[in-house]
């Protein structure tokens, strides 16, 4: 599992070298607004959704990211924030990370990420986590 975790991380790393529009199939792409909590505010960024990572881009026409998280454990779940906003929450495996705060463009678009955020992470579970379910399971599941 370590080679392969090596290969996802070069892959990764060379994504985030590439202009926005160069990441072959994207598993979600829009403009998301991120919240910036030392200063309260919104600061928007042009997002692609790859592999379990979120890339972030200054805008469309950036010639490669500013950014990127690594969304392996972390939790997506929906909040409403002020003005009745409902917002997109990345929250982390555990507290020494930044739990993270996005909107999209509407609500519609809010749906359309968390889905493709979920999928993304799900995809991304670790393989011996895979495998241990696998060994856990009751013993008629395993028998053909």
């Amino acid at each position: 599992p370590f080679l392969y975790n090596h290969v996802w991380e070069d892959v990764t790393l060379h994504n985030s070298s590439l202009p926005p529009l160069a990441i072959k199939h994207p598993e979600c792409l829009g403009l998301l607004h991120q919240l910036d909590r030392s200063t309260d505010t919104w600061i928007q960024h042009y997002c692609i959704l790859k592999d379990g990572c979120l890339y972030f881009y200054a805008s469309i026409r950036s010639t490669q990211a500013s950014g990127g998280l690594y969304l392996q454990g972390y939790r997506v779940n929906e909040q409403t924030f002020s003005y009745k906003q409902s917002v997109i929450e990345l929250k982390p495996p555990s507290e020494e990370f930044k739990t993270f705060y996005f909107c999209a463009e509407n609500e519609t678009e809010n749906q359309r990420w968390i889905t493709a955020l979920k999928m993304s992470i799900k995809k991304w579970l670790p393989l011996h986590q895979a495998i241990q379910d696998f060994m856990n399971r009751p013993l008629e599941e395993t028998r053909m």
